[in-house]
């Protein structure tokens, strides 16, 4: 799907044309948007090789004059939930401004909600940066949030659904801090950039960018740490529950064996006690009795029950 924006009046709008000063976006690309695109920039060729590189780390390369941006950014899987993040690229050309995803990108469409004037590409693409940084903390904190929820419920009951929850929670946290800190090498280059620093507005809002990343690379590290921590906290809780059945198990087991072991001897053929007495029956069970309860007794002081 290729859709071309005008920032006109003040208000961003879908027109059909792309002209002078007009933002392009690809997503989920088809052929036709392919060969759309191939027309529009000469190096569309190695940038789609890039783009359907789900791992493909972020840079900033000059293909036939044009600068070319990939970030990672965000992305929420609603069925799950589940984070991860998937490469954005950005084109910067003397006409128009492309950005081409593989999917639907939810920091595109955050931008689209925003005021932005696609006139000026330099100040779009650092609003489209300070954009995917603020996702990465609001996502952020929903997974915080989605963890301590999953917490309380461990604490009631220990299943197995809780914990993968709490294991992807910590593998989306790692595909954040991963491109968190790849993002933020992209923008330390671009601090150095003369073209992205010429004008006091454009470096301003370059600071917030990167102040917004860091800001966000810090949180993934101390979420992913207390998620970390969480997981082997709960794993030796699991090992204790576990010690402690076995336990309680063992003991049941001994105690069970006192008059099974008298039982036993006394359906030997041989000649044994109280077996000419008609209370003989009542003399072995209570026998077998109070040599339990005395077991129990000794299991109890030792805190073996």
């Amino acid at each position: 799907m290729l859709e071309i924006y005008k920032t006109i009046n003040g208000k961003l709008k879908r027109v059909s044309e792309a002209t002078n000063g007009t933002w392009i976006n690809i997503a989920e690309p088809n052929n036709a948007d392919l060969k759309r695109l191939r027309a529009l920039t000469k190096g569309a060729d190695e940038i789609i090789e890039y783009m359907h590189d789900a791992d493909e780390v972020p840079k900033i390369e000059r293909l036939d004059g044009e600068l070319f941006i990939l970030i990672r950014t965000p992305q929420k899987r609603m069925a799950e939930p589940e984070y991860f993040t998937i490469p954005l690229g950005i084109i910067l050309s003397k006409r128009h401004l492309i950005t081409f995803c593989t999917i639907k990108n939810d920091v595109i469409e955050e931008l689209k909600k925003g005021k932005i004037n696609t006139g000026k590409k330099i100040q779009t693409v650092l609003k489209l940066l300070l954009v995917s940084s603020r996702l990465y903390l609001n996502y952020l904190k929903s997974i915080n949030k989605l963890s301590h929820i999953i917490q309380q419920d461990l604490e009631k009951s220990m299943k197995n659904e809780e914990l993968v929850k709490l294991l992807n929670l910590e593998k989306s946290l790692v595909y954040f801090t991963t491109s968190l800190r790849s993002n933020l090498l992209i923008i330390s280059k671009l601090t150095r950039d003369k073209v992205f620093t010429k004008y006091e507005e454009d470096r301003e809002l370059l600071e917030d960018v990167r102040y917004e990343y860091e800001q966000a690379m810090q949180m993934a590290d101390i979420y992913s740490n207390i998620l970390s921590g969480m997981m082997d906290a709960f794993a030796s809780i699991i090992s204790n529950n576990l010690n402690r059945v076995m336990k309680l198990l063992t003991s049941v087991t001994i105690i069970l064996m006192i008059p099974t072991l008298i039982a036993s001897i006394y359906g030997m053929n041989i000649a044994l006690p109280f077996q000419h007495s008609e209370h003989a029956f009542l003399i072995t069970m209570l026998i077998s009795a109070l040599l339990s309860a005395m077991g129990i007794i000794i299991f109890w002081r030792k805190e073996l029950f």
